[in-house]
């Protein structure tokens, strides 16, 4: 099957794949609030339990695939929540999209090599 998306890796948030990801974003969503949160934190298997992810879904959030919920239809706003909990900084989701280790990504952003 041919990707549905115009711009090569680089997954388009249509109707398709927002309908895709309505579990996955509803369950991100739903760590917006301090129950949410902490249910999370104190058995993450059974907060997965209380939507109806894939099984796909749940591995990617399972193993902080950040580029693989995307493109299972999960939305970046949705997704950084689950950063959030972690907590995972940004740079290193940015660095997860861009197919780039964490360096090369810093390097490529900020122009320069960082000294850590």
């Amino acid at each position: 099957m041919t990707s549905p998306d115009r711009i090569p890796d680089t997954p388009l948030f249509d109707r398709p794949r927002a309908n895709a990801g309505y579990a996955l974003n509803k369950m991100a969503m739903g760590l917006s609030n301090p129950e949410g949160r902490a249910a999370f934190l104190a058995d993450e298997d059974s907060y997965l339990d209380r939507f109806a992810l894939t099984p796909d879904q749940r591995a990617a959030v399972k193993g902080r695939d950040w580029a693989e919920m995307v493109r299972l239809g999960g939305n970046l706003f949705y997704i950084l929540k689950i950063s959030a909990v972690d907590p995972t900084p940004i740079r290193e989701i940015g660095a997860a999209q861009a197919g780039m280790t964490l360096q090369e990504f810093l390097d490529t952003r900020l122009g320069k090599v960082t000294n850590g």
